[in-house]
């Protein structure tokens, strides 16, 4: 698969063949989840990934599964990445690792400075940017931005943490390789002595990674979710979205006559085949959205639309034949409920409440 690497230390000789427990397997789907969260694999591929680690026999082939993924850390890194790839023989990270949706968000925030300073037309951004939501890896994303300019404020390509997890497979195996050539040594100089086994070597429990993100009903939350959209698809236009404080609902046109469903929970989840679409289909950009207008006017909704005690449920933006809307709901543990409807720009159309 394409996770396997050459000369990892899971496939050497010894370490490569040692038995893996269920320890080592639990702390492998733990890394995978990370990976799966931060965007650096698709749903597929997860799945695909957990399974197998799931049974796997040896250590190496958990090595392999999890060999070309980034350290998981609680805060995403969103220094430039094409830097950070080209740098790699000076401490970073090696091309061929899995890039996370952070990566191609910070990628694409690279090209939007190039272009408004000029180093990019339209349709070069346009293609860039596309093709930065494509990418899987940071080679991938390095390449896109090698030949541009950086101003001096650009931060400094992280180096891969140095913190108890970091390798903890291979500290692992190191040791393990050790303890094996030390009792070979022992057997070989002292025959008298009987060789013991290699003693146990704890890799360490890698408890599960909650890896925070601002609510997508709030300004940051919204924000957020418009970078990772457009990191992932190249572009803003939705048919619809729905905004809830921990997960989104997307419906994108793929082609004129097609649109797809998806589900955002920090990766973007298609949920079904897609599905027939009329060409004429209003859609909404949302790199028009005024978004602190737009938070501002959730965080008054429950007051304007009258609902006791209500709080924001979710948001949902579309395009209409009168041109694209945002919808604010509200609710309260009464089941009274309560809506605005606004335009991008945050002003408001209509009002309406009604009771449970």
């Amino acid at each position: 698969m394409s996770s396997k690497s050459s000369g990892s230390p899971g496939d050497s000789p010894v370490a490569g063949r040692m038995r893996a427990r269920d320890i080592d397997r639990v702390n492998a789907r733990a890394l995978l989840d990370a990976a799966f969260e931060e965007g650096e694999l698709a749903v597929e591929e997860y799945h695909q990934r957990s399974e197998q680690a799931q049974t796997a026999q040896t250590l190496g082939e958990l090595q392999r599964l999890i060999g070309d993924l980034q350290p998981s850390t609680k805060t995403a890194d969103l220094a430039p990445v094409g830097r950070r790839a080209r740098r790699a023989s000076a401490g970073g990270y090696p091309p061929r690792t899995r890039a996370r949706d952070s990566d191609r968000q910070a990628t694409c925030t690279l090209l939007d400075a190039a272009r408004a300073d000029g180093q990019l037309n339209a349709a070069d951004h346009r293609t860039l940017t596309e093709l930065a939501g494509e990418a899987k890896t940071l080679g991938e994303l390095a390449q896109l931005t090698d030949d541009l300019q950086r101003s001096g404020d650009t931060p400094p390509d992280p180096a891969p943490p140095k913190s108890r997890r970091e390798n903890w497979f291979a500290a692992g195996i190191a040791a393990l390789s050790i303890a094996v050539a030390v009792g070979t040594f022992v057997a070989v100089d002292r025959p008298a002595t009987p060789a013991a086994g290699p003693p146990a070597v704890d890799l360490g429990v890698i408890g599960p990674m909650v890896l925070p993100r601002p609510k997508l009903t709030e300004a940051e939350g919204i924000g957020y979710f418009r970078d990772a959209y457009r990191a992932k698809f190249g572009d803003t236009i939705v048919d619809e979205v729905d905004l809830f404080p921990d997960y989104a609902t997307v419906t994108r046109g793929s082609q004129a006559n097609r649109k797809v469903r998806y589900t955002y929970r920090g990766g973007f989840d298609q949920g079904d085949q897609p599905q027939t679409r009329s060409p004429q289909t209003p859609t909404a950009d949302l790199s028009a959205l005024n978004v602190p207008a737009i938070a501002a006017l959730a965080a008054r909704a429950p007051a304007l639309t009258k609902v006791d005690q209500g709080t924001v449920s979710y948001l949902d933006i579309e395009g209409s034949g009168s041109g694209p809307i945002v919808r604010i709901y509200v609710g309260n543990k009464a089941n009274e409920n309560g809506y605005l409807e606004a335009t991008l720009d945050g002003r408001i159309v209509r009002t309406l409440a009604f009771g449970g």
